[in-house]
């Protein structure tokens, strides 16, 4: 069966053709709400340290972000899952292994992962990012 799920904002529109590749809109429509609940969401799994580190890298910076740990959230797999297809990553074991994890919304959009938060933090683009998104005042 073929539909194409509808999403507001950042987050881009996918055409699912069969079920193994079928995530519902309301996990979209989650990761949404949850991405635009404060200026910098993280989307993490508590014994990742690559999710750790950039954890830490924020809140070295001053910024406090809201982490959301998906194996502990009832829907985890599911949103981790859908994190993995927006990043164009194979969603293959995403219920088990870390992927692409942490995943980074600021302001709302999505970022990325570790390398492309580690990348705009090296290259200096990163707290300008923040602080067009009022997550830094400095």
């Amino acid at each position: 069966m073929q539909y194409k799920t509808e999403t507001r904002g950042s987050l881009p529109t996918y055409n699912k053709v069969n079920n193994m590749n079928v995530f519902p809109s309301e996990t979209l429509a989650r990761i949404e709400s949850m991405a635009a609940e404060n200026a910098v969401v993280i989307f993490s799994l508590s014994t990742c340290c690559m999710c750790h580190a950039v954890k830490r890298l924020f809140r070295g910076l001053g910024v406090s972000p809201a982490v959301h740990e998906l194996d502990l959230h009832p829907y985890g797999a599911d949103i981790h899952r859908a994190l993995l297809r927006l990043l164009g990553c194979s969603s293959g074991g995403a219920s088990t292994s870390p992927g692409a994890l942490p995943v980074v919304f600021i302001g709302g959009k999505m970022v990325g992962a570790m390398e492309r938060v580690m990348a705009s933090h090296i290259n200096g683009s990163l707290v300008p990012l923040l602080k067009d998104a009022g997550a830094l005042w400095l």
